[in-house]
């Protein structure tokens, strides 16, 4: 068994968002990307496509998600998937920060703006 520690979770900052990866393959899991995710208040991610599945899972505080032009509100306890290739996006509309649990399977790649992508905090 791997252990990766919270406390030991490289930081990675991205408009009003941090990325703290736990069972990444850079920190010893073999099929999985997992992080944890804070968004700040009223942040919001830029448009992009992702050539995985994410999985979703709210902790704390309020997001919505835009997939394909769908758009879902979260609350504590709720999980939403993503669709490959589909433009996705992320907003905290609420005062207070939200956290989150991100899972996909590793190699993930983005796309935004055109410019195809290897999250670091998905290493």
């Amino acid at each position: 068994m791997t252990l990766a520690t919270y406390a030991d979770a490289p930081v990675f900052t991205n408009a009003g968002f941090v990325f703290r990866p736990l069972a990444v393959p850079s920190r010893g899991s073999a099929e999985l990307a997992v992080w944890l995710l804070e968004a700040a208040p009223e942040a919001t991610s830029e448009s992009h496509t992702v050539d995985r599945e994410e999985v979703f899972v709210l902790h704390e505080g309020r997001v919505i998600v835009e997939v394909d032009g769908d758009t879902h509100e979260l609350g504590p306890g709720d999980a939403a998937m993503s669709v490959p290739g589909k433009p996705l996006r992320l907003r905290n509309p609420g005062a207070e920060p939200a956290r989150l649990t991100v899972c996909t399977s590793k190699g993930i790649t983005g796309v935004v703006d055109g410019v195809t992508i290897e999250p670091p905090w998905a290493r």
